[in-house]
């Protein structure tokens, strides 16, 4: 069985519940399926076949959703594309992932009338109408999305997918060079939101608000699929804001409610949000980056509501680990291990080190990528012996609780110590005056290394005053050589802060 057969029975037995509610419209499960259907059968009347790959340069809308599994039903492979990418970035993928045909919303269209000469592997374009009004299509490669669903074909079954088969091919960010492209099977996506699904007690109860980018892996699987798989209801929002998620919230009696740390932070910021705003919030979940021990506290204590932290990376599908919901969570912890899957912490020659000690993360199960598309020899180094080598720096507890340290490659060494920019910036997050907080290391003459603080905070916050609060927390090899306030930190689409894109300002490699 694969995720796209998976959802097949689910609609079939929720076919009058609510799949999705987006711009004040209700889909059901009966229509989606239908969607779904009539999408894949077009697909392949356009000469779309098992093994081709298919580009979606989309943003959270029904047009992902049906795109996604239309597209899985046919047999193609997948590639999520995030729609702000650059020109540049975007024509990357399209020609390193072979792509045969894109999918984008109206907006992406003169980007598409690009592509179209320089990408000459691309037959179709489908263009997604978000307006009644559109200038006709001058090019036989153009196709309108609402005209190919408007012959609808329910019941279409498609070409049978096989587990190994690659579903969905995610180009990861990297910190150097070109993207590498994540190949993901349709046994890796179906296992981890299944087994998400099983972790979180999702049901065909739960109201799951999606406002994480759908093309990102985090929303993928554990707020797009795992609650589909579970007759859930996915409430939709275009992008991320404060204010229509308290609203999408209180109104629609949200049960779920999954974010990244920044996202937090402008909640908890946000003036207007209340307790009672999510007083049907049975779980928030956290994931994508580490979230300050300090902002989880304040969150937790202002609305009333746990929130339990997971880990999880593109190559593994991504969750690997989450706080358990049936026991004790514990803050700063990414959790325990999910099921199906395995989590040790290694020394530099694989051998796991004892309980307490920081060693490099890695991970073992179904959820673990095929490789690296056209990329063995990284697919070399990243996957030894079944293990994938996930490059973070972390601790397991003697309960088996897991701690993401750092990256490894942020590590800071100051004359010969080491210091984990999160440790510093969780003393940081401390202080009420510091909304957020970056930490890098910056060459130095003597140390080799210093540790040089970014800091938004608010009015009337002094250098001084962060100085002496981080003082009385942190050894002296630790404490920032600089501190340097900052109006806004650089972030990725999930709202991921970039350290990287601190240290090239600067020019540290």
């Amino acid at each position: 069985m694969t995720i796209s057969t998976r959802l097949q029975q689910v609609s079939s037995q929720y076919a009058d519940k609510t799949a999705f509610e987006f711009m004040g419209k209700e889909t059901t499960y009966r229509e989606l399926e239908i969607g779904i259907s009539t999408f894949a059968f077009q697909l392949e009347e356009m000469g779309i076949k098992k093994g081709d790959h298919v580009a979606l340069l989309l943003g959270n809308s029904p047009h992902f959703i049906i795109s996604l599994y239309g597209c899985l039903r046919v047999g193609a492979t997948v590639i999520p594309v995030n729609p702000i990418y650059t020109l540049d970035e975007i024509q990357y993928i399209l020609q390193n992932g072979d792509v045969k045909a894109l999918i984008g919303l109206d907006l992406v269209r003169p980007m598409m009338q690009v592509f179209e000469k320089t990408v000459p592997s691309i037959e179709h374009f489908i263009v997604c109408e978000t307006s009644p009004n559109q200038d006709p299509f001058t090019s036989k490669k153009m196709k309108s999305f609402t005209r190919l669903l408007s012959a609808i074909r329910p019941g279409y079954v498609g070409p049978v997918n096989e587990l190994d088969d690659v579903a969905v091919i995610l180009y990861t960010s990297g910190t150097t060079g070109q993207p590498k492209g994540a190949m993901l099977t349709h046994q890796n996506i179906l296992s981890n939101a299944h087994d998400i699904g099983d972790y979180l007690s999702m049901s065909d109860q739960d109201r799951v608000i999606t406002t994480l980018p759908m093309f990102h892996i985090f929303c993928l699987t554990v707020v797009l699929n795992a609650p589909l798989l579970r007759g859930a209801t996915l409430l939709l929002l275009p992008k991320f804001s404060p204010k229509e998620v308290f609203e999408i919230a209180r109104e629609r009696k949200a049960t779920i409610f999954a974010g990244v740390p920044t996202m937090y932070n402008f909640l908890f910021q946000y003036p207007e949000g209340k307790q009672e705003d999510f007083t049907s919030m049975r779980l928030c979940i956290s994931g994508g980056a580490s979230l300050p021990v300090a902002l989880l506290e304040n969150f937790e204590q202002k609305f009333d509501v746990q929130i339990s932290e997971g880990y999880g990376l593109s190559e593994a599908a991504p969750v690997t680990c989450f706080n358990p919901i049936d026991r004790p969570r514990k803050p700063g912890s990414i959790g325990t291990s999910i099921m199906n899957v395995e989590n040790k912490v290694v020394n530099e020659l694989g051998e796991e080190v004892p309980v307490g000690e920081v060693g490099e993360l890695i991970v073992r199960g179904p959820n673990v990528m095929k490789g690296y598309y056209k990329m063995p020899e990284e697919t070399a180094v990243t996957i030894r012996d079944e293990w994938l080598y996930t490059g973070d720096m972390a601790k397991q507890d003697e309960e088996g609780y897991f701690y993401i340290v750092d990256r490894k490659k942020d590590m800071i060494i100051v004359g010969g110590y080491n210091v984990y920019p999160r440790e510093v910036e969780e003393v940081l997050y401390r202080h009420p005056n510091v909304v957020e907080a970056a930490v890098i290391g910056v060459p130095h003459p003597e140390l080799g290394e210093a540790v040089k603080c970014f800091v938004v905070g608010k009015d009337g916050l002094t250098k001084d005053e962060v100085m002496t609060h981080c003082e009385a927390s942190l050894a002296k090899y630790k404490l920032p050589s600089s501190i340097e306030f900052i109006n806004e930190l650089p972030k990725n689409t999930t709202g991921k802060i970039l350290r990287r894109a601190l240290k090239e300002q600067l020019g540290v490699s």
